[in-house]
């Protein structure tokens, strides 16, 4: 019986010990993947001759919600978004999840409302564990001169990284919804 016992407790504490190790582990590898790689004001210096000091907002109208919806595949929150301009350049910082947690990318979008196309793509933050890959130029030049066809897709094929096709997809639909409210900006004015 004692020796049941002693290999009990040598049980227990292993498995405890064990629990604790994996708690502290899964806390901190969120922690260790998140980056921002460049913040909102660094962005639209690199994007406009002179940044805009203040931000614009487009109003989400219930028909706006609706094709946003659609573009997204799932619900938008707010009653706004909002963005920088210049002329007919619009500069768009939006978040989507790629496969648990949010990606912030920059979108700057040119051109008139007969013909505009995307200028520049940049991963702001990443804080997913896997599919970092989409923050490289390698694959973000790939966006640039995408314009939209009147289904709201993008004109152009991107192509995907191995491992990180929940990313891709993510920054797919941030680019189709940046085009659609320069679109509408544009139509506003």
């Amino acid at each position: 019986m004692y020796f049941f016992e002693r290999n009990r407790t040598k049980r227990v504490t292993f498995v405890t010990l064990f629990v604790l190790f994996l708690l502290v582990f899964s806390l901190t590898s969120n922690k260790a993947h998140s980056a921002i790689y460049q913040t909102t004001p660094e962005f639209l210096s690199e994007n406009f001759s002179v940044p805009p000091s203040k931000a614009k907002s487009l109003w989400l109208t219930p028909e706006l919600k609706k094709l946003s919806t659609e573009i997204l595949s799932r619900p938008v929150r707010g009653m706004r978004v909002r963005y920088y301009s210049e002329d007919e350049k619009t500069a768009w910082i939006l978040e989507e999840i790629g496969k648990e947690r949010p990606i912030t990318v920059g979108v700057v979008v040119n051109g008139s409302i007969e013909d505009f196309h995307i200028e520049h793509v940049k991963v702001l933050a990443f804080r997913e564990s896997r599919g970092w890959e989409v923050r490289y130029p390698s694959f973000t030049n790939q966006y640039k001169n995408v314009r939209m066809t009147p289904n709201y897709e993008l004109d152009q094929n991107i192509d995907g990284i191995t491992g990180a096709t929940l990313s891709v997809w993510a920054l797919n639909k941030i680019a189709r919804l940046a085009l659609f409210y320069h679109q509408q900006v544009l139509a506003l004015n």
